[in-house]
Formats: structure tokens, sequence, C-alpha cells
């Protein structure tokens, strides 16, 4: 029996643009010889829907493209489409009142309905706000064109519910364990249907896990995943398939759609090995292919085909740019030079021939005068007071404006280039630099953003090599270093990770051997700065722990730091 995985990238909320596609998967994969459509989690909507869910509309919207796409599939296709179930038994019971789940569509009917059983609640998930878990193993069974061959009996899964085995992980996260439970009922098979989000190494971490459950179970297991960007989540795709043996049988190419055919043999039963796509071969390589898709995607969706950004010669700065030029082509990305009296030659220098290394549109708009005019207009009020951050600052909220001006006066993306160590200790100015719709590389420490330029540059230029090897500096002030407000950073990259990803206390840093006094200043900002990134724009996740959905930090708060 021939099953074919749909990587698909639905838009939240667009049902039938892709209801459409769902459609125009199942036609060629019946011109493939599939028996079989495998679709990803919320395939119907788009994940994740969030708060849309609270719309009675479009619950009842989704039902009804259900209905008339049952109508429209080969009808010697049986199709798993992920979308949204009302809870019938939700006001006599106390729960909640819609489902997470996967409709069977098979000879142009809607045939069995499963639930997901496992809702997570970490991170950016959320699911209990709007779901109830379902309570069944789910399982169904589908003939094939073998004469005299027995129904397959198929045990289906989403997402959550394969990542709860604790002979993999040595603890139980739920109570139950979905694949162990189909194992019980005797299913020859078992399919997941995904969205799960992209972070580094993630796809490592989802092949040993179903490699280790199919080798266990004895079980062959075909994982299906969403590819695309919503929001600020990016969903890598990288569907895969492995034997009883736990041996890939197929993998997908990530960060694209894709539709690919695999052979289930009846009579060994297992799966035949299939189309097997290389997997990316560095973390760098990973990032870029990352952050690009959810650029890409963030500004189609949004309804956006320009985008417009500052170029100050710096790092953070270029490499943005050159992400830009990448996911939305070199002639739509405008970057506008606004030097000032600070700016160094070589960091006008260094972004002009950035500029002519990714062939991307520019203009240069000088800002001294601009200033001229905020100090003569402040100065009744800043007479007898020392220079200090609120002039600095003064610069960054100039450029802001004159971005948002051009921004709005063309319809352009405006993109944020500030990187997670400067937004993990508020080394960024409100209304100043952290201006944009998105921030690409809000959840890029600094030295990964060193080590993604110099993988950029690993067959040609790109990045020009001064704007590496010069120290970073914010150029608000004569002869400025990032490292006079701060420790070096792989220094603050190190004590960053250990406090926001590892959720180490300041003792427990300091016993690595970092210093005191230096674990208590970044400490200290980290908590203070948590006011400037709740105003910051989205932006686009590669990590476990991004300043975005799935943070949630008090900003009024007194906690010992200790």
């Amino acid at each position: 029996m021939k099953i074919a995985i749909a990587q698909l990238n639905p838009i939240i909320g667009d049902i039938r643009n892709n209801a459409n596609h769902i459609h125009k998967a199942a036609n060629i994969a019946v011109e493939r010889g599939a028996k079989l459509l495998l679709t990803p989690e919320l395939s119907l909507c788009g994940y994740p829907p969030k708060d849309l869910l609270l719309n009675a509309s479009f619950i009842d919207n989704l039902w009804t493209e259900v209905e008339q796409l049952a109508e429209k599939v080969p009808k010697d296709l049986a199709v798993l489409v992920g979308t949204v179930v009302k809870n019938s038994h939700a006001f006599l019971e106390g729960e909640k009142s819609l489902f997470n789940s996967i409709i069977l569509i098979e000879n142009q009917t809607i045939k069995q309905i499963f639930h997901k059983r496992l809702l997570p609640t970490y991170d950016v998930f959320d699911e209990d706000r709007y779901f109830e878990a379902g309570k069944e193993s789910n399982y169904f069974q589908l003939s094939s064109n073998v004469p005299n061959a027995k129904a397959i009996k198929i045990g289906v899964t989403v997402c959550e519910d394969l990542w709860n085995d604790e002979k993999f992980w040595g603890k139980r996260t739920y109570e139950n364990n979905p694949i162990q439970d189909l194992v019980k009922h005797g299913v020859d098979l078992v399919v997941n249907l995904s969205a799960s989000p992209y972070s580094i190494g993630k796809q490592k971490i989802r092949e040993a896990m179903l490699k280790h459950s199919a080798k266990y179970y004895k079980i062959p297991i075909i994982y299906t995943n969403q590819v695309g960007g919503n929001d600020d989540l990016i969903f890598d795709g990288n569907s895969f398939a492995v034997s009883r043996k736990g041996e890939i049988s197929l993998r997908t190419k990530g960060y694209q759609t894709a539709i690919e055919v695999i052979n289930y043999d009846q009579n060994n039963e297992d799966l035949e090995t299939s189309y097997v796509a290389h997997c990316l071969e560095t973390e760098e390589e990973e990032i870029w292919s990352s952050l690009v898709l959810g650029l890409k995607d963030y500004a189609s969706k949004c309804g956006f085909s320009k985008a417009i950004l500052g170029l100050s010669g710096g790092i953070d700065s270029s490499l943005v740019a050159a992400i830009a030029a990448e996911a939305l082509g070199k002639e739509n990305v405008l970057g506008i030079l606004m030097p000032s009296p600070y700016s160094s030659s070589h960091s006008i220098s260094d972004a002009e021939t950035l500029v002519n290394n990714l062939g991307i549109n520019s203009q240069t708009l000088a800002i001294g005068d601009v200033m001229k005019a905020y100090d003569l207009l402040l100065e009744p009020l800043f007479k007898n007071t020392e220079f200090g951050v609120a002039e600095e600052n003064l610069q960054s909220r100039i450029r802001g404006n004159l971005l948002m001006a051009i921004a709005n006066k063309f319809g352009h993306l405006l993109l944020s280039t500030g990187n997670k160590s400067e937004m993990a200790v508020g080394y960024c100015t409100l209304y100043g630099d952290m201006n944009g719709g998105l921030a690409v590389i809000s959840d890029l420490p600094k030295t990964r953003v060193f080590s993604l330029c110099e993988w950029l540059n690993r067959h040609q230029e790109v990045i020009p090599h001064n704007v590496i090897i010069k120290p970073p500096s914010a150029e608000l002030k004569p002869d400025q270093l990032d490292q006079d407000s701060l420790p070096p950073y792989d220094v603050l990259d190190a004590i960053l990770d250990r406090l926001i990803h590892r959720h180490q206390s300041i003792k427990e840093i300091v016993e690595m051997g970092f210093d005191y006094d230096t674990v208590c200043k970044i400490a200290k900002l980290v908590t203070r700065a948590e006011f400037k990134r709740k105003q910051a724009p989205p932006g686009l996740k590669i990590s476990d722990r991004a300043f975005g959905t799935g943070w949630r930090m008090p900003i009024a708060s007194r906690q010992k730091l200790d």
C-alpha cells in the first residue's frame, strides 16, 4: 500500500485556500498510486490558530469546509485531515468545548474522527486553553488493492502524542503513552500528524525518538510535519518515516512544501525505503534556512513584498540584510544609511560594500542636522545636565522615526536588527533601533551572529570582512565600544545561556568559574529589560527559549537574584 505525505504550508485562518492545497495534494497522491494521504496537524486551519478558536463561526466554517472537501477528494483515496471539532459533551461534563482532531475521509465521506490525546502547555504551546484531550486510542483499518490481503490497521497520533515515551526520555510528562496503547491494540503502522516548530537540533531529537520507539515496539512510524512560518514560529517540515528496525525509510526536504510517497509492504509488515533527503550539515545552515523561510512567510502572509532596514555597517544589520535579500529578492530590499557625526568612516564604507555585495537598493540620510534640531529644542530642559544615555538614544530614535516614515510611505516591512544578547540585557533603544514589524535575529546571540556570518562567507564574501573583525559598537558617542558597557560577548552569551536556557542561579553560574559581580550585573539587566522586550516586534524563534510567545516573565517584580 502506497502512502503519501503532504508537507503543507497553511496560512492560519485561510480555510478555503488551505482546503484547496489539501485537494491538490490528494490529486497528486492518486496520480502516484497512493491509497492514503497524510496531512499535518490542523492542516485545514493552520497551526497555531490561537484565539481564532474562540470564534464560533470560525469553527462552523471549518466543519463546512471538511464536508465540502470530503465530496471533492478522489473516491479511491483515504485522507487524514487536521482540523477542530466541537465537543458535544463539553457543557454536561465540564470539559473544554473543542478537540484538536483528525478527520478520516474515505469514499468521499467523513468516516471517523480522532482526537489528540496529549495537549502540550509549555513553551509556545497553550492547547489546554482551547482543547479537551482525547480519551481513546485512535486507529482505523484500510484495505489495500492487493487481492486477498488483509486490511492494514493504522494507528493515528497527533504531534505531542509521540513525545511521552518514558523508555526514551526516562520519565513520563503525561499519564498516558498513546503509542504504547496503540501497540496493545495490535496496529500494523503508526502515523503521526504534526505541527512541530523548529528549534536548533530538533530534527535530530525527533528522529532519535521515533527510531527508538519504532525499534522498541517493532512497529513502523510515519511522521508528517507542517512547514512554513507563522508569526514568530518557523515550521521546518522534515517529515520522515522509520522502519520497524529503527531505520530512516523516507525523509522529505526541509523548509519547503513537498509530497512524497512511501510503500508499506504487507508481506514484510514494514515500510520500504523511499526518497531520503540529506540532513543539513551544520547548525548554521539550519538557522539560515529557518530565518529565510520565517521572514519570507511572515512578509507574504502579512501582505508585504518589500522590506526596509537601517544599515549601520555593523554585523547585525549586515546579517539581516543578507537574510532579507535571500528571502524576498535583492530588488525588494531597501537599506537606509543614516550616519551621524559619531559614525566612523569605515562604518559607512562597510555598509556601502555590503550593499554592493548583496545588490540591494540603498539611500543615505545624514542625521547630523536633525540631531542639532533636537538638541536646540531640548536645550531649555536639558541645560545644566551632563550628556548621557538620553542624548545617545536620540540618535537611535531619529533613525527609528525616519525608517518608520519610509516604511509607512511606501508600504514596506521594517525589519528590526537587534540580536538576542542585546534584547536580553536591554542594550537597545525603545522607539529607536527596536522599531519594526519583525525582529529577524532577536533569537540569535551575538556569538551566533558572528558564526552565521562566517558560515555565509564560506565560499565568497557576502558580509564584508571588516564587519566581522572590527569590535562591535553602537557609535552613539566618540570611540564607543559595546564592551565599555558589557563583558566580552563570549562571556556574556555564556552567562545568558545559563540564566535563560538552563535556568541556573547566580550561585550555580559563579561555581562554573564566572565572576560574581559580572553575573549579578547581567542577571539584573535581564530582569530590568523586561519592559523593553514586551514592546518589541515579534521575533523569529530558533531556540527552545526565545523572547516571544513562550517567554512569560512579569515586568513589575522583585525577584531575589541569588
